[in-house]
């Protein structure tokens, strides 16, 4: 009866973890390049000469869904969209780098280069820089253009190039997800930069999150919950039971 108390008891605490976690993806069916996270349960036992009949329940986390999401056209120049494998490069207030599909990008005041959180993009030699007053375009390789504003298609030669947008691909093994939803490289450091990571301008890949698969799990994951509380209270059950015939015997 220990391992039914034990594994049921630890089951029931992981499936509320899952469901946090599930409702987490949920809520972040409309975010821009979002991963869904998602985990399994096991259960092991403990390795103690008193606990022997003892078993736990643990969240094993199998990380993130990598599948890529649905292409959405927008039309501005400043959305891109990595095109295949592939992660767009950002800097991090500490200075160390990690990785996002988040394509959404725009100029901050000072002229950097950012994410919509706020991040600056990282280019092959360091941060970009946007002169004011400028036209930004992005190639399908990640380089920056830029015409001044107002110039026309008679001008060809005053477009400038500012540098190119850092794009990796290192082997999915080696990603994992920070709580801020951005991937680094498990054992640290920075990925190199590969030039086979195409970018498409002009659109925004949304989240992979199936939101009826998401529903149907939460829906799955509420019933194995109960059937844990149900095991408890059978546990609890046959343990007055066991207590009524001792008392009688004694």
């Amino acid at each position: 009866m220990d391992r039914m108390i034990y594994v049921a008891m630890t089951g029931a605490k992981h499936t509320l973890g899952q469901q946090a976690a599930l409702s987490h993806n949920l809520a972040n069916a409309g975010t821009v390049g979002y991963r869904a996270g998602h985990s399994v349960l096991r259960a092991v036992p403990v390795f103690s000469d008193t606990l022997a009949t003892r078993a736990f329940v643990v969240d094993s986390s199998a990380g993130a869904d990598l599948r890529p999401g649905a292409m959405q056209q927008t039309g501005r120049e400043l959305d891109v969209a990595v095109q295949g494998p592939g992660w767009i490069a950002v800097q991090l207030e500490d200075g160390s780098e990690a990785y996002t599909r988040d394509g959404s990008l725009h100029v901050n005041p000072n002229g950097l280069l950012q994410t919509r959180s706020g991040l600056n993009v990282r280019g092959d030699l360091g941060t970009l820089s946007i002169p004011p007053n400028t036209l930004v375009t992005v190639a399908a390789d990640g380089t920056l253009s830029t015409v001044p504003a107002g110039a026309g298609t008679s001008e060809p030669n005053i477009s400038a190039t500012l540098g190119r947008i850092k794009l990796v691909n290192p082997p999915e093994a080696q990603l994992v997800r920070g709580p801020d939803g951005l991937f680094r490289l498990a054992g640290g450091g920075e990925a190199e930069a590969d030039a086979e990571v195409r970018l498409g301008s002009g659109m925004l890949e949304g989240s992979n999150v199936n939101v009826v698969e998401a529903l149907v799990d939460m829906i799955a994951l509420s019933r194995q919950f109960e059937a844990h509380m149900k095991l408890l209270q059978n546990a609890e059950g046959n343990a007055q039971r066991a207590s009524q015939l001792l008392s009688l015997n004694a």
